[in-house]
């Protein structure tokens, strides 16, 4: 017992207690919504760390952490109260002095023979064009980022970090997989009232 004090901490106590406070510092990053897969994503990207999910899980329970659990049910535009929201930082004042400071992201749907098509669309407020789109059968998260994608895509050469990504309060823009492709990015996420990204119609980007 005595050369087990003597000892002291083993090593992997100690660099234990060096990873808590960064995966704490992810976790408040990202509204305290990140689970042990998304925290060891955003370790690799913000600090080069490679951490077992088990170790991260393990020291999130000392830590006294946990990530929201969401179901596979998609729902719809209304709110999705499990998910904390990012600040509205553009207050209905949709304007910009160059482009990639602001774009705005919705979708729209529309009646066919056979059933919804929904459209979600990327809009560069400067340009006043869509800069990103994408048509699906579903109101799902991956209908919306992947017209993030294509409008990181048709951005390629031009820096982007930084840009304001403007949305409703619809639950496809609060998940966690949107907000996590937000991180990579570089882009500041604030999130408005359901319906409040209503524009003049643009044209679409060439």
């Amino acid at each position: 017992m005595r050369s087990a004090i003597a000892r002291g901490p083993s090593a992997r106590r100690l660099a234990d207690d060096e990873l808590k406070p960064l995966i704490l510092e992810v976790f408040e990053a990202n509204y305290r919504v990140y689970g042990r897969l998304k925290i060891k994503a955003a370790l690799a990207r913000e600090h080069g760390l490679v951490v077992d999910k088990d170790r991260i899980g393990r020291l999130m329970a000392e830590l006294g952490i946990r990530g929201v659990v969401r179901s596979k049910t998609t729902v719809t535009t209304r709110p999705d109260r499990c998910s904390p929201r990012a600040p509205d930082l553009v207050k209905r004042q949709f304007r910009a002095d160059a482009p990639n400071r602001l774009w705005v992201s919705d979708f729209t749907y529309v009646a066919t023979w056979s059933g919804f098509a929904y459209t979600a669309f990327v809009v560069d407020v400067f340009a006043r064009r869509i800069v990103g789109w994408r048509t699906a059968a579903s109101m799902t998260v991956d209908l919306v980022t992947d017209a993030l994608n294509m409008a990181v895509h048709s951005r390629h050469l031009q820096l982007i970090d930084g840009v304001i990504v403007h949305s409703d309060a619809g639950s496809q823009y609060t998940a966690v997989t949107y907000s996590e492709r937000l991180a990579e990015i570089g882009a500041v996420p604030p999130i408005g009232s359901i319906g409040d990204c209503r524009m003049t119609t643009p044209s679409s980007s060439r």
